[in-house]
């Protein structure tokens, strides 16, 4: 029994390989009042959008993250998404619209599908989002699906708190979770 437990725990907590069809990621960087923005795409769609405070540590992250793929700057090929993403910083609206490529285990895509679902202006706990994955024992888990989230804002993390209410962990740090979740509450 342990030993099926630990095959099942495994398949569900390995990250998906690289796919063999991205032959590069094309990558676009960007000033926002929130500090700099980095979106990258591959063949299968949107597979980040990084904040930072510089583009030599956004472009460190996204070849951190795709170590084995091809990585080319390119502003003008992603022109719409970039403006999509700025767009929705300045005045966020209901879903950017495009092709998310969701890397991850079978466990954190999950999470990050019911992220999605979550409309523009609500917040909810780790806790309420555990239970609608089906997992509500699995709270911190779900914790670590949000803070291992590649594609900040289209997987919208920073809708979700604490149980008591107070913001806790954004990978992209708290002042910027404050800020989106104001800027959504104004909406």
């Amino acid at each position: 029994m342990q030993l099926i437990a630990h095959q099942t725990a495994a398949r569900l907590l390995s990250p998906k390989p690289p796919r063999a069809s991205d032959r590069n990621i094309t990558y676009a960087m960007a000033m926002t009042d929130l500090g700099r923005v980095l979106v990258a795409r591959s063949d299968a769609g949107i597979c980040a959008i990084l904040f930072g405070d510089s583009d030599d540590d956004l472009a460190a992250d996204l070849k951190t993250r795709f170590a084995d793929t091809p990585l080319k700057a390119d502003n003008a090929a992603l022109r719409s998404e970039l403006s999509q993403v700025l767009n929705f910083i300045g005045a966020p609206s209901d879903k950017l619209d495009f092709a998310v490529d969701m890397r991850g285990t079978p466990f954190q895509c999950r999470v990050w599908a019911a992220l999605r679902a979550i409309p523009v202006g609500v917040t909810i706990t780790y806790a309420e989002l555990a239970k609608r994955i089906g997992a509500p024992r699995a709270v911190r888990a779900v914790a670590g699906a949000c803070a291992a989230n590649p594609v900040a804002l289209a997987i919208p993390c920073h809708r979700v708190v604490r149980s008591d209410g107070r913001l806790a962990g954004y990978r992209w740090g708290l002042e910027r979770k404050r800020a989106l979740r104001d800027r959504e509450a104004q909406r």
